[in-house]
């Protein structure tokens, strides 16, 4: 499987933020990724949660997300 595919879903991950919520929220050194909705699942939250995490990163100027 592509490293760019989540690896719940298969889903094809293209997105930076979706890579870097990944690396922020599991580990800087994940190799494998999950789109939001399985991240969510995962992570026992709300995709909406997913995305107000993204923003919040972003407004603290996380360099995940510039």
């Amino acid at each position: 499987m592509n490293k760019n595919t989540c690896i719940a879903c298969g889903q094809e991950i293209l997105d930076k933020d979706t890579i870097g919520i990944n690396k922020k929220l599991i580990s800087d050194n994940v190799k494998n990724y999950y789109c939001i909705t399985c991240l969510a699942d995962y992570l026992g939250c709300e995709v909406q949660d997913i995305y107000d995490k993204i923003e919040e990163f972003k407004e603290e100027g996380c360099k995940l997300f510039v």
